[in-house]
């Protein structure tokens, strides 16, 4: 069993993210980007660590009733352990937490692994984004999360 700790995102979080984010997307968010998310009053990003090293992130947008999750990673020594999981457990949380009707990604069409994960977690197709990624180019699928209020 793994000592994970999950914790908003602080300045000390960047350089690691802003590598993670080299390792798992064609089209990376730099440091800057991650930085200017730390004063955005919309963004909460949830850091994973392990040991007190970093193991993943998940930031999400909530806007009104709605939140979106803008990326999810995890480095590849801590895949398949549960961090993924952990993070996005703590995102829609917060999110429902946060009085939103529901939480919604984009994930590849490719991705089996990570749709099968959303699946499990009460995630459900809502759509499709044609051409959505770049390098390669690929549809995206819309999964999302409905909050049951009441």
């Amino acid at each position: 069993m793994i000592n994970l700790i999950l914790e908003q995102m602080q300045s000390g979080h960047l350089e690691a993210l802003a590598e993670l984010e080299k390792i798992c997307f064609s089209q990376p968010w730099s440091y800057k980007s991650l930085e200017e998310e730390l004063t955005n009053k919309t963004a909460h990003f949830f850091v994973a660590t392990v040991d007190g090293e970093v193991a993943g992130y998940i930031g999400v947008y909530i806007v009104c009733e709605s939140c979106f999750v803008t990326n999810v990673a995890v480095f590849p020594q801590f895949r398949r352990q549960g961090v993924a999981t952990a993070l996005i457990k703590m995102a829609a949380l917060t999110a429902d937490a946060m009085g939103t009707d529901f939480i919604s990604l984009e994930v590849r069409q490719s991705n089996a692994p990570a749709i099968a994960l959303y699946r499990s977690l009460g995630f459900e197709e809502m759509g499709l984004r044609k051409n959505y990624y770049r390098n390669p180019t690929e549809d995206a699928l819309i999964m999302t999360k409905v909050f049951k209020k009441g």
